[in-house]
């Protein structure tokens, strides 16, 4: 019985060697989630190229928004009188968006 027992002792090693080497050879340790904190965020992400801002186009915007957002006192003043500029919400429209748009150009 002694004998039976150690003639089958390579066969059971062999087979726990075989399963043992499948499980380390899958897929191993799952990957932890990426970082919540925007630092380490950005540390690991691969930098982008810099974004290439021109800047006669940002002044040209800025004076433009400037200029449109000296005729507001104005029109609010008109408006008061009781008198609605017809053109009022455009300007107000317009500001928006340029603002938007410098806001975008100039956040990193």
């Amino acid at each position: 019985m002694k004998r039976f027992w150690l003639s089958l002792l390579p066969a059971l090693l062999g087979f726990c060697i075989v399963l043992a080497g499948a499980q380390t050879t899958g897929q191993g340790y799952p990957t932890p989630p990426p970082s919540m904190d925007p630092d380490t965020r950005k540390s690991n992400t691969p930098s982008s190229p810099a974004r290439r801002v021109d800047l006669a186009q940002l002044q040209k915007e800025a004076d433009e928004l400037a200029r449109i957002a000296q005729t507001i006192p104005a029109d609010v003043a008109s408006v008061k009188k009781g008198m609605l500029p017809k053109d009022v919400i455009e300007k107000l429209k317009q500001i928006e968006r340029l603002s938007k748009r410098l806001r975008s150009e100039l956040t990193p």
